[in-house]
């Protein structure tokens, strides 16, 4: 009789342990990122995060080997 007692105290401190647990997660604010400018490479064209590329006299490039190329002659596509 005692051992049964024990069990449920056990298991409602848990149950209370549990749902206390769950409402700290819930009241955790939650991080917003703010949107990343991107850039196209004149070289490719490929879009990247301004932060990634490397800009010369204001030109955006994927890679360094991109910028020392230049940028490229575009035609219509």
């Amino acid at each position: 009789m005692l051992l049964r007692g024990v069990l449920i105290l056990l298991a409602v401190v848990f149950v209370i342990w549990l749902l206390s647990a769950r409402s700290r997660v819930a009241k955790r604010p939650r991080s917003v990122r703010q949107p990343e400018a991107f850039v196209r490479c004149a070289h490719c064209g490929v879009h990247l995060p301004r932060n990634d590329a490397i800009v010369d006299d204001g030109i955006a490039y994927c890679s360094e080997t991109h910028r020392l190329a230049g940028p490229r002659e575009t035609a219509e596509r």
